[in-house]
């Protein structure tokens, strides 16, 4: 099914010469006739258990089986299956609200290519009020039903309702929200199959507003002087340009930095980009930087009670001592899904760690490797989904002086722009 789907979307989009036709006419000619058949089979095994038909919620895969045929209304349904293509036709209108996003999805296209507009439009409408809307992420759907099954795959679902709303809603703002997020989602994440880099490449060759013909420009002010380059020193395709400026013409006014995105009147096109700020300081005196990722590192005293363990918080110009144990605790907030994420927790030289074997570890469905180093300890997440994370873990104090504890810094290796780092840290050991 999702083979002679795939040959639908390549003929929807024009991408087939005469020669290819041919060939894919072929697949097409058994591949349909051997589908109508199992459709059938599947709605004989409903009435030989004794299914209540008039309360059966279609299955994925005969959803998909309707979205596949729905591209080749030309090519008569077998007479012998069309008892069961009519069943699970009718059932569609009944039992939409039942289904998942990514099956209302696949229905509203069902429906609009049979001419039920009045369903077709009210499930639109009911995605548009169950998803939300991100000035920077766009538009999109919460993974409530992610999962390892192909249907609970978010990159296809979003894909598929593409298609739905520029298809069957006609609605430009809404594709553009809905194509906005599968572009922010490739930037942090890795599209790990390609299945669903095919789904999204089609739903962004689609339909929707042009964003590649819309040439845009970009002025940078930093302080009073301004960078505005010409089109003939912009690299074609994606508008790379660099400007150089001798250290004695850097002025502290730079530090104030502007950016203008001049695009077409009434263009959609998105525009985002990062600045990289590279400075020279000591560790303890350097403040917080956040970005979607955000850090936050304390250090606390560890000690053994009447009550259990007890943990004092270790405040600025407070002493440790010699043996004290310390748990450190880091706050890790994240605002989007990142894959291919490293956070690196600095030490002070007095401080040595009670675990010293790297190993992977699992909290809070979160899977991560933690690895212990000689100044530092590192945690390396393949995937990091949204939300807020905290991380604990001891050490002890073996020598006394005053050290600075450096900092905790945290960067998406798919996506470098996106890092974080705490302030720094000075403690004092007597």
């Amino acid at each position: 099914q999702y083979i002679v789907s795939g040959i639908g979307h390549l003929i929807k989009l024009k991408a087939v010469d005469s020669k290819q036709m041919a060939n894919l006419q072929t697949i097409l000619e058994q591949a349909i006739p051997y589908l109508d058949r199992k459709i059938r089979e599947d709605y004989d095994w409903l009435v030989k258990n004794k299914t209540d038909l008039k309360k059966y919620l279609p299955g994925s895969l005969e959803i998909q089986y309707l979205y596949m045929r729905s591209f080749f209304h030309g090519v008569p349904v077998a007479k012998a299956s069309q008892t069961a293509y009519n069943y699970y036709m009718g059932r569609l209108p009944q039992s939409w609200k039942d289904q998942t996003k990514y099956m209302q999805g696949m229905t509203a296209l069902v429906l609009h290519r049979k001419g039920d507009k009045a369903t077709t439009a009210a499930i639109l409408q009911s995605l548009k009020e169950t998803s939300i809307v991100n000035a920077e992420l766009g538009r999109y759907w919460k993974d409530a039903q992610r999962g390892w099954w192909w249907h609970q795959a978010p990159l296809e679902r979003q894909s598929l309702l593409v298609e739905a709303f520029q298809e069957a809603g006609n609605d430009q703002s809404t594709v553009d929200e809905l194509k906005t997020w599968l572009i922010r989602n490739k930037q942090t994440n890795n599209w790990e199959s390609t299945k669903s880099t095919a789904e999204a490449c089609y739903a962004l060759l689609l339909g929707g507003s042009n964003w590649i013909s819309n040439n845009a420009t970009v002025q940078i002010k930093l302080g009073n002087k301004v960078i505005a380059p010409t089109s003939g020193e912009l690299e074609a395709g994606t508008g790379y340009f660099k400007e150089k400026i001798d250290g004695d013409k850097v002025q502290p006014a730079m530090g104030n930095v502007n950016v203008t995105m001049n695009t077409t009147p009434n263009s959609s096109q998105p525009g985002w980009g990062a600045v990289y700020w590279q400075y020279f300081e000591d560790l303890d005196k350097i403040t917080p930087s956040a970005t979607p990722l955000s850090l936050v590192k304390k250090l606390f005293i560890r000690k053994n009670t009447d009550r259990g363990p007890q943990l004092t918080p270790v405040n600025d110009g407070d002493v440790l001592k010699v043996g004290d144990k310390i748990t450190v605790r880091i706050e890790l907030r994240v605002d989007r899904d990142m894959e291919y994420v490293h956070m690196k927790d600095m030490r002070a030289a007095a401080l040595e760690p009670t675990n010293v074997i790297s190993s992977y570890k699992y909290q809070d469905g979160l899977g991560y490797y933690e690895s212990t180093r000689d100044a530092s300890t590192n945690f390396f997440f393949s995937n990091l989904n949204k939300g807020t994370y905290v991380f604990e873990y001891n050490l002890f104090v073996t020598h006394n002086g005053n050290f600075s504890n450096g900092i905790t810094s945290i960067q998406c290796m798919y996506a470098p722009e996106f890092n974080a780092h705490s302030e720094g840290v000075r403690i004092s050991v007597e």
